[in-house]
C-alpha cells in the first residue's frame, strides 16, 4: 500500500558506455526499459518528460482503481487487496525517478515541477484513499478474513491496508473528507516550499576569504576551499568571475563548515560562518521559513482533530513502536538529563583551555568545534587530521562491503557501462553468497549545490515477489567532501559512521524478501526502520573491521593499533554535546506537533525559544535543527518521529550487545537471525515481534547509556 502513497569485491572494467535503445520520439516512461537491470535510462529522460508521465500515470492509476471497484464479484483478498498492490505501476515508476533526482540533482525546472506536482499528487492520492466504494470492498474483505485462509503476511497486509484508509479519512463524512483533502494539499504545497527555501538559503551564502584569513587551517581544508572558489568562478557570469580569483570559499554545507569551525583560529570568521548555518530560513527574506513551519504545524493539528486525535503527534505515533507522546517524552528525558549534565562539564573543559591560552571571552556556540578538538587532543592525544589519511572514500566503501560479506556472504561488482544521472554516481551489482542477483546499489557521495543537505537512502525500483521476483535498485546519497587535486576524498570518522549508517538502510532495501512490494524494505514504523542502519554503525569502530580497510592513501600502511586505541578511548568524548543537540531537536519536534489548534502560531521563533528554554538548553549549544531548517519534520517524513533515532539506538545498542556477548561480532548464528528477522522481513510482522525473534527478548536501555558514556561510568 505504501506504493499508493508514494509522494515523495570485484571490478569489471568495460571501456564503452551503453547505447540508448529508447525511441527518441516517445516519452521514455512510456517505453520498456531494456537497460541493464532496468536501471532508469537517465540520459534519455528530459525534464519535459515528467509532467506527461505523471498525468498518464495518475489517469491509469484511477482507471485501475475503478476496475477494482466495478468488479461485480464478491470482494476477496485476491481481487481487491492484491489488485490494489498492482495498481499505479507507471506512476510509481516516474515518481521514483523524479523524487530521487529532485533531491540529489535538481534544477529550476524540477523545482517548478515539484511546486506544481505537489498539490496534484496530494489530490490524486486522496481520490484513492477517500474512495468510499473502494474502502467498502476492503472492509468486506476485512470482515470475512477469518474464513479467507490468509497467510500471516496477507493478514498483516490486509490490516495495514484497511488501517491506512481509515487513517486517511475513510470513515469520515463527505464534508470532513473534503476538508482533509484540502488540508493535505495545502500541507504538501507548504512542505515543498519549505524544502526549496532551505536549499536556496544553504546555497545563498558563501564566505569568500583571502589567503591571510586562513590562519590555523590545514592544507587539505585550504585546498578544498580553493577548489570551491575555482568551481564558483567557472559557474559565475563574466562580471562575477573576478571576485573568486585567488580566493577561498566556505559555505554552510557541513562538509565545508565543520572543518573551518574546527581548525580556524579566526574567531570572528567562525562566528560568521556558524551564524550563516543556524540562521537559514530565518533571515526575513523571500526564503524565510518561520511562517511556513508554523502553518504546517497548525494545519497538521487541524487535520488530526478532524480525524479524532488530540494532536498530530497522537495521530502519527499510533503507528510507531512508541504509541503516545508521553512515552516519547519519557524516553527523551531519560537521556536529556545525563546528556545536559555532561555538556556543561564539556563547556567547563573548553573554557579552561581558552583561559589557559589567555583568551578573554566566554566560549560560545561557534567555538565548540574548535575548542572541543583542543580538549580531545589534550585528553586523548587524538587528532582528526591524523585519522583522515587512512579513511579514503574508496577504502571505507570497501570496508562496508567487507563487513556485509562477512555477515551474510554478499559480494559487490562495480559496473562501469551503465549511465547514471550524474558523473559522481557509481553503481554496483550485489549478489548473494550463492551468486544469485540481489540488487543494484548506486552510491552518490559528494556535496554539490543542486543536492539537498544530509544523507539518505532511497530506491529507483522496489522489491516484490507478487508476480515473479522483482529485485530492487537502491541508492545512497551523501554530502562528503570531493577529492582535491590528486588526493582521494578523505573522510572524518563521523563521515565513516554516516556511510555505514546509510549503507545499513541500503542493506534493508537490498536483503528484503517479501511478497508484497508495499511491505518491502524500509516500510515499517519510523522508530524501527532506523534500527538496520544504526546497527551497522557499530561495526565501523570494531578494530578488526577498521584494520580490514583503513590503509593510508599514500603509503598503504594499515591504521596503527595505537591510533585505533585512541579512537575507541575517545568514542565517548563530546557525547554531552552530541546527545544534547540531537535531543533538543527531537523535543522541539514533539513540542511543534503536540500543539492544539487554539494556540497562536504567529511567531515560530518565540515558540522555539520557549520550547528550548523549558528543557534548559544551554546557550553554547543550538538544537541540531532549528525550526526554520528542520527539513526532517517540515519537508520530510519525520514529523513527530525525529525521536526515532534514539529509540532505534536503544534497539541497536541492545542488539549489538548480543554479538559482544557471543564473543564474535560476525557470529554466524546471530548474523543469520539478524538477516532473517530484521533485514528481510520489511513490515510483514509487528516491529517488536521482529526484534524479539532476533534478540530473544525485548530491548533494554542500559547498553545505550553505556555506549554513550551516560551511565555514570565515565564521570
Amino acid at each position: 500500500m505504501k506504493k499508493i502513497l508514494l509522494i515523495y569485491a570485484l571490478f569489471l572494467i568495460v571501456s564503452c558506455k551503453q547505447e540508448s535503445t529508447m525511441d527518441p520520439n516517445i516519452n521514455p516512461f512510456f517505453q520498456e526499459w531494456t537497460t541493464p537491470f532496468e536501471v532508469p535510462p537517465f540520459l534519455d529522460i528530459r525534464d519535459e518528460h515528467y509532467m506527461p508521465a505523471f498525468e498518464k500515470g495518475m489517469a491509469e492509476n484511477l482507471e485501475e482503481i475503478n476496475s477494482i471497484v466495478s468488479n461485480a464479484e464478491e470482494p476477496t483478498f485476491a481481487n481487491t487487496i492484491e489488485e490494489l498492490e498492482r495498481t499505479g505501476a507507471l506512476l510509481t515508476k516516474v515518481q521514483r525517478v523524479f523524487s530521487n533526482l529532485a533531491s540529489s540533482n535538481t534544477n529550476p525546472q524540477l523545482q517548478e515541477l515539484q511546486r506544481e506536482l505537489s498539490p496534484m499528487l496530494s489530490a490524486h492520492y486522496d481520490k484513492i484513499t477517500l474512495n468510499q466504494d473502494l474502502f467498502n470492498r476492503i472492509d468486506q474483505v476485512w470482515k470475512s478474513k477469518e474464513d479467507a485462509g490468509l497467510t500471516k503476511e496477507q493478514e498483516k497486509l490486509l490490516m495495514d491496508t484497511r488501517k491506512l484508509f481509515v487513517r486517511s479519512g475513510a470513515l469520515m463524512n463527505e464534508v470532513q473528507k473534503q476538508k482533509i483533502s484540502e488540508l493535505n494539499s495545502k500541507i504538501s504545497e507548504l512542505s515543498t516550499a519549505f524544502g526549496q527555501n532551505l536549499l536556496a538559503e544553504t546555497n545563498g551564502f558563501e564566505m569568500i576569504l583571502d589567503k591571510e584569513d586562513l590562519e590555523g587551517l590545514s592544507e587539505g581544508v585550504i585546498s578544498a576551499a580553493s577548489e570551491a572558489a575555482s568551481k564558483k568562478m567557472e559557474e559565475a557570469d563574466s562580471d562575477d568571475k573576478n571576485k573568486y580569483e585567488n580566493k577561498y570559499v566556505f559555505t554552510p554545507h557541513r562538509s565545508s563548515m565543520y572543518p573551518f569551525l574546527t581548525e580556524s583560529t579566526r574567531r570572528d570568521l567562525r562566528e560568521i560562518l556558524y551564524k550563516s548555518y543556524v540562521m537559514r530560513g530565518d533571515n526575513n527574506n523571500e526564503f524565510d521559513n518561520k511562517k511556513v513551519a508554523a502553518q504546517i504545524a497548525k494545519l497538521r493539528a487541524e487535520r488530526a482533530n478532524i480525524m479524532g486525535y488530540k494532536t498530530h503527534a497522537h495521530f502519527i505515533l499510533e503507528e510507531n513502536m512508541l504509541k503516545t507522546p508521553e512515552e516519547v517524552y519519557d524516553l527523551l528525558l531519560q537521556l536529556w538529563r545525563p546528556a545536559l549534565k555532561r555538556a556543561k562539564v564539556e563547556v567547563a573543559d573548553m573554557q579552561a583551555v581558552a583561559d589557559a591560552e589567555g583568551q578573554d571571552f566566554k566560549v560560545a556556540a561557534w567555538d565548540w568545534w574548535h575548542y572541543s578538538e583542543k580538549v580531545r587532543k589534550e585528553k586523548y592525544d587524538l587528532d582528526e587530521a591524523a585519522i583522515k589519511p587512512y579513511l579514503s572514500l574508496d577504502n571505507v566503501i570497501q570496508g562496508v562491503f567487507n563487513t556485509t560479506n562477512k555477515l551474510w556472504g554478499l559480494n559487490f561488482r562495480e559496473i562501469f557501462d551503465i549511465d547514471l544521472y550524474h558523473p559522481d554516481a557509481r553503481v554496483w551489482e550485489v549478489t548473494d553468497k550463492d551468486g544469485s542477483h540481489l540488487a543494484i546499489f548506486i552510491g552518490d557521495y559528494f556535496t554539490r549545490s543542486n543536492k539537498r543537505g544530509g544523507a539518505w537512502m532511497s530506491s529507483f525500483k522496489g522489491q516484490s515477489n507478487l508476480d515473479g521476483s522483482e529485485r530492487p535498485i537502491v541508492v545512497n546519497v551523501c554530502n562528503f567532501p570531493a577529492p582535491v587535486g590528486d588526493n582521494p576524498s578523505l573522510l572524518s570518522f563521523d563521515n565513516v559512521v554516516t556511510l555505514f549508517h546509510e549503507f545499513g538502510h541500503a542493506m534493508h532495501g537490498t536483503l528484503t524478501d517479501v511478497t508484497y512490494g508495499s511491505m518491502a524494505g524500509t516500510s515499517g514504523p519510523r522508530d524501527f526502520i532506523e534500527l538496520p542502519s544504526q546497527l551497522l554503525e557499530h561495526w565501523a569502530s570494531e578494530p578488526e573491521v577498521l584494520k580490514s580497510f583503513a590503509t593510508h592513501h599514500e603509503t598503504g600502511e594499515t591504521i596503527p593499533d595505537e591510533l585505533i586505541e585512541k579512537l575507541l578511548k575517545a568514542s565517548k568524548f563530546n557525547q554531552g554535546f552530541i546527545n544534547t543537540e540531537y535531543l533538543a531537536a527531537a523535543l522541539l519536534d514533539m513540542d511543534w506537533h503536540t500543539i492544539s489548534t487554539k494556540e497562536s502560531m504567529k511567531d515560530a521563533n518565540s515558540f522555539e525559544e520557549k520550547s528550548l528554554k523549558e528543557i534548559g538548553l544551554i546557550e553554547e549549544i543550538a538544537a541540531r535543527y532549528r525550526t526554520t531548517y528542520f527539513a526532517h519534520i517540515f519537508s520530510g517524513g519525520y514529523s513527530s518521529g525525529y525521536y526515532s533515532y534514539v529509540h532505534a539506538a536503544v534497539l541497536d545498542s541492545d542488539g549489538f550487545e548480543a554479538f559482544k556477548e557471543a564473543g564474535d561480532v560476525f557470529d554466524p548464528e546471530l548474523s543469520s537471525k539478524l538477516r532473517k528477522h530484521i533485514y528481510e522481513k520489511g513490515s510483514t510482522e509487528e516491529a517488536m515481534d521482529l526484534y524479539v525473534n532476533f534478540r530473544g527478548r525485548k530491548p533494554i536501555i542500559a547498553p545505550l547509556l553505556k555506549v554513550r558514556g551516560l551511565d555514570g561510568s565515565s564521570d
